[in-house]
């Protein structure tokens, strides 16, 4: 990735983070947050990675109404990048990393709970079991 796009596609979170939160009228997004967005070197396509927390069926909602406003969202793309001759295509990506980061955060929680709880059945500096 060129400097230039990994710019732009800086630039694109930023503006299309403010637009979803600020500016989106739709019920149906929830809690939506742009973690990334990559620039094709033609920048003709920009991938938009997009985390949404809430159930599954609450980011098929939220995404389903993200889709619908994609023309919204290039157009106000448009307007901030107006230096640009050609803003690329949106394409939008459900991101489940954070998913991922929380279910392996809740496993060693866990895991530190279970062996909190077993440690105190032995009393202090005695090795043997029973």
């Amino acid at each position: 990735m060129s400097k230039r796009t990994e710019q732009l596609g800086h630039e694109i979170q930023r503006i299309l983070g403010e637009i979803i939160q600020y500016e989106l009228k739709d019920p149906r997004v929830g809690f939506a947050t742009v973690v990334g967005v990559e620039v094709t070197a033609d920048l003709q396509i920009a991938r938009v990675r997009i985390s949404v927390m809430g159930t599954p069926e609450e980011r098929r909602e939220t995404m389903a109404a993200l889709e619908h406003a994609k023309g919204f969202l290039r157009r106000r793309l448009a307007e901030e990048l107006n230096y640009l001759r050609y803003v690329p295509e949106l394409r939008l990506i459900l991101d489940t990393s954070v998913d991922y980061s929380l279910h392996i955060d809740e496993v060693l929680r866990r895991a530190a709970a279970e062996r909190a709880s077993a440690s105190p059945t032995q009393p202090e500096g005695d090795t043997t079991s029973e």
